[in-house]
């Protein structure tokens, strides 16, 4: 029945021809039940060399059969498709006047139309209203191109194929003044057979026309960049008459994974009569099986069990090379390679197992986006790609979403990254009621082919483990096909599908941003299918906060699988500031008039558009890794390693011990011959004595521990010495057990305390500090030491409740926004302030009223003789006030003269961190400049923070300055901006912003706080950070010291 099934689908869908019902004198872009004329059917990514030699090597460049049609194209660009040039595919045309343009190449990226990106509803969505099929001619760039091509003559009498990997949104083609066909589905190649149509050895013209949109547009609304024009390869290509028409390799393994069960399914149905030879081998080219058959049928299978194969997995990505050979007297006709990896993949007790292991997936979705070619991605930038997911411990990818260059899913074999290959169907701005595709018949063709097509294409890929049917298109009767459509062609690999739910047609449970509490009642629960969110922890500006609680809930609960994080990359592009003229990153709304916008939503990535690392890819970094610290003994001089992995030890691992006191590095170890046997907690044996005489010569010190697991030799990405793993232990702590009194009270020291007490102010003078405190505000004015300004001009220290929203923190809306606004600029009123003196000290106590809110505040500033100066701020808040606004941060601000442009700090780095994303970052005593504090997302926000803070100073180049001390960990930063500077206001969507828009100020302005409010991570659109990284409406109380250093 599957078979009967299947062949009715082909025929119906991925036929040549118009197989419809429908009026078909309607334009073909408007018509969706036309949505392929006289392309090939989809069949497995390969090509067909000419020799067995050619093959192995894998470059079809090389290939005689093989001819590029990338580079310039003579063009013509329209703005509105009724503008589009009218008999440009005859060969008299005049195309004198046209321009150049790069193929592959984008229109909006090559000055052509603005650059329109959309999450949620359609690129059009300021012009006209979703009406599906509907699209207008209006602002419907199209794309006209002309190219004269001499094909080699000893083509003649072979198929003669033109390639198009990528047409967004739909392409028809001429060769030689004939209309050959057309395509939609904007990321599948379309293929065409023009060999009646050229003349080989001859000048040919061949002629492109590419829309903005069509009626497949519908179906294409991710949540991308709406870019037009050719993404991915183009060319021509020979094939013999008898040749290989498809390849379907099975690739799976027995019971007890040890033996491969090959199965080959060759479709050559003008091959009858012709040798057809098979070859396995394996990675050092040893053949472990080979068989030699002469065709007789269109259809033939081949099967073959292989002993003590080798299984792939993302960790052990072990292939072998399927060699498939047609020839016949003469010789070889053709050679087709084909890698292979064994593995297999079910659902059993509601987990996903690979080769009998639950493996977690440690994911992230991916674009194909690249900062200046957009959809266009080079093969470096694909192997970039894939050497970050190495980097940061990523072993999962979703092709989100749509399938990717066919050249990523090689390099994911081969490099071992697991793949949830997903069709090219989103229609998110039709909704999931009434009006949704997924129940729409006009619209069941292409949702099915488009599935259809992913599978054919991609299907022998070892690193595709799952299947999706496409994104947020509502769930329906389309689906429901598309998915019984794909069990037909392949049943080996799970199904799933976001919106389905818990449906019968997706495997496995897959929504999108479940919270922690989501998480656990499902994983708690009865249902038998796992859980792997398809798209968690938002990673939008500064975020990813509470993301350890997510890898927590995973390494829980056996059914909760992992998922994707959403997302890898920061999609925006390249562009100058017009303020600065510097660059900066452009995200939606910054080209066009009126355009359809959801602004800077396309940048949640955990990495830059040029894949440099955001802060928070270190912490991704950390909770994806493989090896972690259970504990240590001293006495038993063991460290207990837990290996997380489920198929690899530790052959090429080295464990690095690094003891440190006070942030200062006191020792160094290596062990080298580590055994961590996957799945186990593993007692390593380690120098202990030298680790106790450490804590035995530094009695009442913190004394840390770092645990580094590194790589001995080079990996085929990484290099060796790159650390893959690591972890802190606490040894000694003091810092945990201190109190207020030990810690902010400096001991007694010899001189005394001298005041002058004016009208306007207060000034204490004690060592060579003096401090000015204006007895009008209560606030610090001015601090001199040695007679020389440590505040900068016109700036005093001021209590500080705000940080600059994050893009979480705005995403929550008004709800968020309105709650902790009043914080922003609070005015305060002092009600009284006094004076008290005992000689070997100076206290000065203001109290505050904070204007237009049920709270007041106390300021102490106690000025000790040895010239250290403690300053005490205190909140209280009435608990029965009606409005009970939210701080974002409890501490102070000091502003410095810019000559003290240097930090140097006892707390967690070197990497900025914050109460909910800290794990990653140790404890150490970090220099650095406060130019490089500010991380430049791609809108300006909240940066340059650091937790966990036993002391922090800013220094001059000379290394004199303050330093910051509290009574147990505080946060602190130090920027060239001012809060302000990086607040877009109460709706940041109300201007463009960009980092490369600011200018740093002269100053250098300290951030010395108790605490600051949680970044988050569930969403970006309304969750908060987690409860307990809330500052809440509460009483508060945070005691610092001050002091002059040299």
């Amino acid at each position: 029945m599957k078979k009967l099934f299947l062949l009715a689908l082909l025929t119906v869908f991925l036929s040549g021809g118009n197989v419809s019902a429908k009026d078909n004198s309607k334009e073909p872009w408007m018509d969706p039940y036309v949505t392929r004329v006289n392309t090939l059917a989809p069949r497995a990514s390969f090509f067909a060399f000419e020799s067995e030699a050619l093959a192995q090597k894998g470059d079809k460049s090389l290939s005689r059969r093989y001819m590029s049609l990338e580079g310039m194209w003579n063009f013509h660009f329209a703005r509105h498709h009724y503008d589009a040039p009218e008999g440009f595919q005859l060969p008299g045309y005049n195309d004198s006047e046209w321009v150049e343009f790069p193929v592959p190449g984008l229109f909006e990226l090559n000055g052509y139309g603005d650059i329109i990106y959309k999450n949620i509803g359609y690129a059009w969505a300021t012009q006209f209203k979703p009406n599906p099929p509907y699209i207008e001619e209006k602002n419907n760039y199209t794309g006209s191109y002309r190219k004269e091509v001499v094909v080699p003559a000893d083509w003649k009498g072979q198929n003669i194929i033109m390639h198009v990997g990528s047409a967004t949104s739909n392409l028809t083609l001429w060769v030689n003044g004939k209309q050959v066909g057309y395509s939609e589905d904007s990321k599948d190649a379309a293929e065409f057979d023009i060999t009646r149509y050229l003349k080989p050895g001859e000048k040919n013209l061949i002629c492109m026309q590419v829309m903005r949109w069509c009626d497949g547009s519908y179906g294409e609304d991710q949540d991308f960049w709406r870019f037009t024009g050719i993404a991915r390869e183009v060319y021509l290509y020979a094939r013999p008459k008898a040749h290989l028409q498809d390849i379907h390799v099975g690739q799976d393994l027995n019971e007890d994974f040890t033996v491969g069960k090959l199965s080959v399914a060759l479709s050559a149905p003008s091959a009858k009569g012709k040798e057809v030879k098979l070859s396995l081998s394996d990675a050092k080219g040893t053949v472990v099986w080979q068989e030699n058959r002469k065709l007789t049928s269109a259809e033939t299978t081949f099967a073959a069990d292989i002993d003590n194969v080798k299984p792939w997995t993302a960790e052990t990505p072990d292939l072998y090379t399927l060699s498939v050979t047609l020839s016949d007297a003469k010789g070889v006709i053709e050679s087709v390679r084909q890698r292979v990896g064994f593995r297999h993949i079910e659902i059993k007790n509601a987990q996903v197992l690979l080769n009998g292991q639950p493996i977690l997936i440690k994911g992230a979705n991916r674009h194909e986006m690249d900062p200046d070619g957009g959809y266009v991605i080079s093969r470096e930038r694909m192997l970039e790609d894939i050497r970050v997911m190495k980097e940061l411990n990523i072993n999962a990818v979703r092709t989100s979403h749509y399938p990717c260059d066919p050249y990523f899913y090689d390099l994911c074999d081969e490099y071992g990254i697991y793949v949830c290959a997903e069709a090219n169907f989103e229609s998110h701005g039709m909704g999931y009621d009434r009006t949704r595709l997924a129940q729409n018949p006009d619209f069941r063709k292409a949702i099915v082919e488009r599935n259809i097509c992913n599978v054919e294409v991609q299907k022998n890929h070892p690193s595709i483990i799952f299947w999706s049917m496409g994104n947020e298109s509502g769930h329906g009767d389309n689906f429901k096909e598309a998915y019984h459509a794909i069990k037909a062609l392949d049943n080996t690999r799970p199904v799933q599908y976001e919106r389905a739910g818990l449906a019968k047609e997706t495997d496995i449970f897959c929504p999108m941003y479940y919270d922690y509490n989501d998480c656990v009642k499902y994983s708690e629960g009865n249902s038998n299918r796992p859980l792997i969110q398809c798209e968690y922890a938002h990673a939008m500006g500064n975020s990813m906060g509470g993301f350890m609680h997510y890898m927590e809930l995973t390494r829980k609960y056996p059914k909760y699988q992992g998922g994707f994080i959403w997302d890898m990359i920061d999609q925006a592009v390249r562009g100058k500031s017009k303020v600065t003229g510097k660059q900066i990153w452009m995200y939606g709304g910054d080209s066009g008039r009126y355009p359809a916008s959801d602004h800077n939503f396309n940048c949640n990535g955990i990495v830059a558009p040029d894949r440099s690392f955001h802060p928070h890819a270190y912490e991704v970094q950390y909770g994806y890794q493989d090896y972690w610290v259970k504990g240590f003994d001293p006495k038993a001089g063991t460290i207990s390693v837990y290996n997380e992995k489920f198929f690899s030890g530790s052959d090429n691992v080295r464990m690095v011990l690094t003891t440190l006191v006070e942030g200062r590095k006191a020792d160094r170890q290596v062990v080298d011959n580590l055994v961590l046997p996957q799945q186990k907690t593993t007692a390593v044996q380690v120098p202990a004595e030298t680790l106790n005489a450490v804590l035995v010569a530094n009695p009442g010190k913190e004394v840390l521990l770092n645990v580094e697991f590194m790589l001995k030799n080079d990996s085929p990405l990484l290099p060796a010495g790159y650390v893959i793993a690591h972890q802190q232990l606490a040894l000694q702590d003091p810092y945990a057990a201190q109190t207020v009194a030990e810690t902010a009270v400096p001991a007694s020291a010899g001189g005394e305390v001298l005041v002058d007490s004016m009208l306007a102010c207060y000034e204490l003078t004690a060592g060579n500090m003096t401090v000015t405190i204006n007895r009008r505000t209560g606030m610090i004015d001015y601090l001199d030491v040695n007679g020389r300004p440590m505040l900068a001009d016109g700036y005093g220290v001021t209590p500080n409740f705000w940080r600059a929203p994050t893009d979480n923190d705005y995403g929550g809306g008004a709800g968020i926004i309105n709650r902790i606004q009043p914080w922003r600029n609070p005015a305060f009123d002092l009600k009284s302030i006094r004076l008290e003196q005992d000689g070997a000290s100076a206290r000065v106590t203001a109290n505050l009223d904070v204007v237009r809110m049920d709270a007041s505040l106390v300021l102490t500033y106690i000025l000790y003789a040895d010239g250290s100066l403690t300053v005490k701020e205190h909140l209280d808040v009435n608990e029965d006030a009606k409005h009970k606004p939210m701080p974002t941060r409890f501490g102070m601000q000091w502003v410095m003269p810019e000559e003290y442009a240097q930090v140097c700090y006892y707390g967690r780095g070197p990497v900025e961190n914050y109460i909910d994303r800290k794990e990653s970052q140790h404890l150490g005593i970090f220099s650095q400049s406060v130019a490089e504090q500010y991380h430049a997302y791609i809108r300006p926000q909240e940066s340059g923070n650091h937790s966990d803070v036993r002391y922090w100073q800013v220094l001059n180049a000379k290394g004199e300055g303050l330093e910051f001390k509290a009574h147990g960990p505080m946060e602190c930063s130090s920027l060239n901006y001012f809060p302000s500077d990086l607040d877009d206001g109460p709706d940041k969507n109300a201007r463009q912003s960009h980092s490369g828009d600011l200018t740093p100020r002269n100053l250098t302005v300290t951030q010395v706080a108790q605490t600051q409010m949680g970044l988050g991570c569930v969403n970006s659109w309304g969750a908060w950070a987690e409860q307990e990284y809330l500052l809440g409406w509460k009483d508060r109380e945070f005691m610092y010291t001050v002091k002059y250093i040299k």
